[in-house]
């Protein structure tokens, strides 16, 4: 029989450590915490120092109660969860619950109460829980558990944290339940006035907020970006020997030029017409490119975003299942390849470090081997807990274990094993060149033309890994072309000059790698939450995403502005950033958690009162229009509702008539006209036709199936048409909308005529209208009157101006079956229908 007990979170984990812990432990997983604040109350005395109530979740009783059974069969129990402040919670949550069992097995406490707490009862966590740190445990209860961590999951990481069992840590546990704490009391607050104001179902998040509230900001600046046009001149010209020189107007007597319009351009271009140019200088430099660190938890989701396509949510779910463990066959069997994925520290272990740099000596030679380790610093607020994010072992190459990986996961690991190994390597060597070439103008002005080069000397660490970039490098695309060998006083032989508009861009859209970058910057969150945050931003459709980039929503907008409205502290990226510095001064036992959320609630009361009294309520509010209802003569408003802003009629109740307002035109943004890429597997997505009309998928189907609705971004552009607009007399344009196309006044807002689509047939109820295509509420087409609501004839085919001749019906509907089209009577008794004859189509003349 097994002597001690280990829980650690997950049955993966499970399985890899019970591998090298031998017959003396059975390893058991907990599936996560095992309790939580209760779902249908807050669950926070805030009178008694905001003392939480814990309750076992209902869906972890049966959990429970097989890890108490076990604890009683064992004389130990060993908490392994992950080294971090969840993982140091759910262990403090584990001892809770399993130490009346193990005080009465080591009769220290009752049976009747062991018994008790079996029964899965709700007991309220306080202060005779807490253990100290590093000592023994203030409650007996809790003799017998004992704590134990670990970086990786490898025989001697194990075999070392079994040997020098510790305690919980206090001063994590609190800092996670600060946090809890935190958040509940936002989440509880606040959500239900956005409940009245807006409607049911929202959510406000302290950080999810903030994060929502960067990606408004920037769609605003987008749009109110006024684009400015510039020039620049490009001289093209042949040295002795090839290949063209090609040089960039950089100065004019010494000063940057600046030319703003085409007409700057040309004089520029004119003066020139005709000079000589003249070398100037050639400076030749030795340029060093140093390695990049390991990755961190925030750089290794940046650049899985960027080289992956990988959605930060599942970068972090790919390398837990790396840490945790994978098969690698009978010899092996369950092997953990990663470090801890949840570190904001770029240190490495001594030993990670000797065996990367033999192994980067006999795989690739000593001259990609530097005399020393490369040791990089970390940010300045960096807990510096764990080590960077690195294979266990970097013998371990992804060739070795591609057999045993699915796809994704290969992927992640490679770019870990990548970006250690390249870490541990020499910096890449240039010979940069830099040619200034000068002519002298016919205004006397002295032009400065410049060119720069570089040729490789020597690859280093580049040779298996370059780090990926945001945005395109101008200065890296100049230092890959290649250049003459001329010598200063040199003249060169002119071959063109090219002036190039150009057009100042709007600040991009947020990625999923630039927004975590910005996160991290401005110290809101912490790398580990930011896989919650974007998914949740998501989930509550506050944002979309348009070729792989972050829009906000209307809703999002709305939500945004309403919360910033009465909380502008609160959801303050600085105030924000200074709550979480306050989180790690309570990890670090520098301050009472209490002590902090007294701080924060004092504020947060004032602001709660206040929003409770002033917030604008977004379903009552209306704004008027110009239109007026054509049902009943009153006055058409935009109203708020569940889906969005509508346009409705004054007269409601009595007159329920609504329409859809009008999207108004978000302009062009030319970033944005990026491929998709799925979320899961980082493919290219392609348009597909399904039978509620077009949406993107995964060209990686049937491996994965993600499919995704027709962003704004993938919408086709309007097309302007000859007709004028008979209200306004501007032009029509032919429009792309959630239904389909449609013609409309281009003066819109200011004219909202529509062009109705006739088919051209006459009305067979009154027989003076047309009849036209619509669309219903949910998308589907049918045919009414363009005189309703004077007639109000509806058919959902597509009426044919025929009589029937069995009951004598005034038309017929046209109706599609898989043999073909045909006509059919639109009376129900009447059984009369007909193929309709398809014109053959006309062959191609070659």
């Amino acid at each position: 029989m097994a002597r001690s007990l280990v829980i650690v979170e997950s049955p993966a984990k499970a399985k890899t450590i019970n591998k090298y812990l031998g017959r003396n432990y059975t390893v058991k997983a907990s599936y996560g915490h095992v309790m939580d604040l209760p779902k249908k109350n807050l669950g926070i005395d805030v009178d008694d120092g905001f003392e939480p109530t814990y309750e076992i979740s209902p869906n972890k009783v049966q959990v429970v109660a097989d890890l108490r059974k076990a604890a009683g069969k064992s004389d130990a129990v060993y908490l392994a969860g992950d080294p971090d402040r969840e993982g140091e919670a759910i262990c403090a949550h584990l001892a809770e619950v399993l130490g009346p069992t193990m005080a009465a097995k080591n009769g220290k406490g009752s049976k009747k109460g062991a018994e008790a707490e079996g029964k899965g009862k709700k007991k309220k966590k306080g202060k005779s829980r807490k253990v100290a740190s590093g000592g023994a445990p203030l409650d007996p209860a809790n003799n017998h558990i004992f704590r134990v961590m670990f970086n990786e999951i490898t025989p001697k990481a194990i075999r070392a944290a079994f040997e020098h069992p510790g305690q919980i840590n206090t001063n994590l546990v609190d800092a996670q339940q600060a946090r809890r704490v935190l958040d509940r009391l936002v989440g509880y607050k606040i959500s239900p006035l956005l409940w009245d104001k807006v409607r049911r179902g929202l959510s406000a998040g302290r950080v999810q907020t903030v994060a929502l509230r960067l990606i408004v900001d920037r769609e605003r600046e987008i749009r109110a970006f006024q684009k400015r046009e510039y020039w620049s001149i490009d001289v093209h010209l042949a040295a002795k020997k090839p290949p063209q020189l090609s040089a960039h107007l950089a100065k004019r007597d010494g000063e940057n030029v600046e030319i703003a319009d085409e007409a700057a351009a040309k004089a520029i271009v004119d003066t020139l017409d005709g000079t000589p140019y003249i070398v100037k200088s050639v400076v030749n430099r030795e340029k060093r490119r140093n390695p990049v660190p390991p990755f961190i938890t925030s750089t290794l989701q940046q650049e899985a975003a960027r080289k992956l396509r990988f959605s930060v949510k599942r970068t972090m779910m790919l390398a837990q299942r790396l840490y945790e463990g994978v098969e690698l066959g009978a010899e092996e069997g369950s092997v953990g390849l990663i470090s801890y994925m949840r570190t904001d520290s770029t240190r490495v272990s001594n030993e990670a470090l000797d065996e990367v740099r033999a192994m980067i000596e006999e795989r690739y030679g000593k001259d990609y081997r530097p005399e020393k380790a490369n040791f990089y610093k970390s940010k300045k607020d960096a807990q510096d807990a764990h080590e960077a994010v690195r294979p266990t072992s970097s013998l371990r190459t992804p060739e070795s274990i591609a057999a045993f990986l699915d796809e994704d996961l290969l992927k992640l690991y490679r770019l870990i094993w990548m970006r250690f190994v390249a870490s541990q390597m020499t910096p890449a060597v240039f010979d940069q060149t830099t040619i200034d070439v000068e002519a002298k103008g016919k205004d006397n002005a002295v032009y400065l033309f410049r060119a720069t080069g570089s040729v490789p000397r020597f690859d280093g660490f580049l040779r298996i890994y370059e780090e990926g970039k945001d945005a395109k490098d101008e200065e890296d695309a100049e230092l890959k072309q290649k250049l003459p060998v001329v010598e200063p006083g040199e003249a060169l032989k002119f071959k063109s000059i090219d002036p190039e508009q150009h057009f100042t861009e709007p600040p991009p859209r947020f990625t999923e790698a630039t927004l975590v970058k910005e996160l991290e910057a401005d110290g809101v969150g912490r790398p580990s939450t930011y896989a919650s945050i974007l998914s949740t931003i998501q989930e509550r459709e506050y944002v979309r995403k348009e070729g792989g980039k972050f829009a906000p929503t209307e809703l999002g907008e709305v939500v945004t502005d309403l919360l910033l409205e009465s909380f502008s502290d609160l959801f303050d990226v600085t105030y924000t950033a200074r709550l979480e510095a306050e989180l790690d001064e309570i990890e670090e036992g520098k301050i009472d958690w209490r002590v902090a959320m007294s701080e924060f609630y004092e504020r947060f009361t004032k602001d709660l009162d206040h929003a409770a009294l002033h917030m604008t309520d977004i379903k009552r509010m209306e704004e008027p229009t110009d239109q007026i209802c054509e049902k009943c003569g009153k006055p058409m408003v935009i109203k708020w509702g569940r889906h969005g802003k509508f346009i409705a009629c004054t007269g409601y109740p009595e007159c329920t008539n609504t329409r859809e307002l009008p999207a108004a035109d978000a302009g062009e943004v030319s970033e944005q006209d990026e491929a998709e890429m799925c979320d899961n597997c980082g493919r290219p997505m392609v348009l597909k036709k399904g039978r509620f009309g077009q949406f993107l998928a995964c060209s990686g189907y049937p491996e994965c199936k993600t499919t995704k609705q027709l962003g704004a971004a993938q919408q086709q552009k309007d097309v302007p048409l000859e007709e004028k607009c008979p209200n306004c007399g501007n032009h029509l344009l032919k429009k792309f909308g959630r239904y389909g196309e449609f013609v409309a006044c281009s003066n819109y807002p200011t004219c909202k005529f529509v062009k109705q689509k006739t088919i051209g047939v006459k009305c067979p109820n009154c027989s003076e209208g047309e009849v036209v295509e619509r669309r219903s509420k949910r998308g589907k087409t049918f045919y009414g009157c363009n005189r309703y609501p004077e007639c109000d004839f509806v058919a959902w085919g597509k009426p044919i101006p025929e009589k029937c001749p069995q009951c004598g019906g005034s038309y017929l509907i046209e109706k599609f079956l898989k043999a073909g089209p045909f006509a059919q009577c639109p009376n129900a008794e009447c059984k009369f229908k007909k193929p309709i004859e398809v014109a053959a189509p006309v062959e191609a003349v070659v």
